[in-house]
């Protein structure tokens, strides 16, 4: 398809409001600004997002502007991510455009977890519905029911994923946005954002958890629900017993330095976890942050572990190569850009396996194969 041979009356008959909606706040711009950026009036944008085809040179400008395949504005309806289904932390200082740019974020990750459910058999989500639980109790819950025991996680997005969570990263470049989830037809999803350190990442991915677990049904929201998903997450990486088994009282900060490597998480956040556990008075508990902060480690973690990336699409991506499925045809069959597909998948790369058999002319639908993800020793 190619815009320069499309009548205005053809363009009109393919053009899809919604899809151009979704790309403006998938990009982070406000209606003025893509307006300007474009070279036309506001008012033109607003119809056309209420309906009205722009002309052929106009949606050229668009094409380039927004980053996405003419293909894109011209197909069915995509599901939006309703705000209020989603469990965003730091709303109160998080511009609208940010928030517009993950949910748009979060709709491609619909679509792309829909294409993968078309063609692999993905793991079936096994979550809990807590809501009655303390946060505490919840944790300690979950980590019984999925067998782990009060051993140390090793890779959080492995286990999440191992339990049905549709886990994507999220390329939005804002300290506001850490990381958000939801339930999308009866299917848990996690967005992690990559701009964070890895110890970061995986309290946000407990946190997301809690969300899961503890507010499907929505309540409580605000400061109480974002508290209630911290305590989760402390005790769910740092459980109780562990912690009391190899820290004794009031530990200095090389004992922290030393420790926090074993539940992978930062200095603050084992800070904080021995204080709830009353385990460093309050003096002891203040000084500490006092040193954390003049560290620097608030914002660069100190030893900092490895990067934790996604295990099921790392499978995903060496089957598709196999066939000779390239980044560039999934991106194709979805409509958006390679670097698009990258933005969710952790950077992930397609790569043959050894011995493969590449085969330039297969089609999506042969790669109706079953892939079933275990969880291994190193989920635990």
């Amino acid at each position: 398809m190619k815009l320069r041979s499309q009548s205005s009356d053809e363009l009109k008959e393919m053009f899809n409001p919604n899809r151009f909606a979704l790309a403006r706040r998938r990009r982070g711009l406000k209606k003025t600004e893509l307006a300007s950026a474009i070279g036309v009036s506001l008012k033109s944008i607003m119809k056309y997002e209420s309906g009205d085809a722009p002309s052929p040179e106009t949606m050229l400008r668009i094409v380039e502007i927004l980053k996405f395949p003419e293909e894109f504005f011209f197909g069915d309806d995509l599901e939006e991510i309703d705000a209020s289904a989603v469990s965003f932390r730091s709303m109160a200082r998080m511009p609208a455009s940010r928030r517009d740019e993950a949910l748009g974020q979060g709709a491609m990750c619909v679509l792309l977890n829909q294409w993968l459910v078309n063609r692999f058999g993905m793991p079936k989500p096994v979550i809990p519905n807590l809501r009655l639980a303390t946060p505490e109790a919840a944790a300690m819950i979950v980590r019984t029911e999925w067998g782990l025991g009060v051993q140390p996680i090793s890779n959080m997005i492995h286990l999440l994923e191992s339990k049905g969570v549709r886990v994507f990263s999220l390329s939005v470049k804002a300290r506001e946005v850490d990381a958000f989830s939801m339930w999308k037809d009866e299917t848990p999803f996690v967005m992690l954002n990559v701009q964070k350190s890895s110890e970061h990442s995986r309290f946000d991915a407990a946190h997301e958890l809690a969300h899961l677990v503890l507010h499907r049904q929505g309540a409580p929201t605000g400061k109480e629900a974002e508290t209630e998903a911290n305590r989760f997450a402390s005790a769910f990486l740092m459980p109780d017993a562990d912690v009391l088994a190899h820290i004794a009282p009031n530990p200095s900060i090389s004992a922290l330095l030393k420790w926090k490597k074993r539940w992978k998480v930062s200095l603050a956040a084992l800070n904080y976890r021995l204080h709830q556990l009353s385990m460093t008075t309050e003096y002891h508990y203040r000084q500490l942050c006092i040193v954390i902060s003049n560290m620097g480690a608030r914002t660069n973690e100190i030893d900092g572990v490895a990067r934790e990336t996604s295990l099921l699409m790392a499978k995903v991506l060496k089957m598709l190569a196999d066939d000779g499925v390239s980044r560039a045809q999934v991106a194709a069959d979805l409509s958006i850009t390679s670097e698009e597909l990258d933005a969710m998948m952790f950077g992930l790369t397609i790569t043959a396996l050894p011995g493969g058999r590449p085969n330039r002319n297969v089609t999506m639908p042969s790669l109706r194969s079953s892939l079933s993800l275990v969880p291994s020793p190193t989920t635990k």
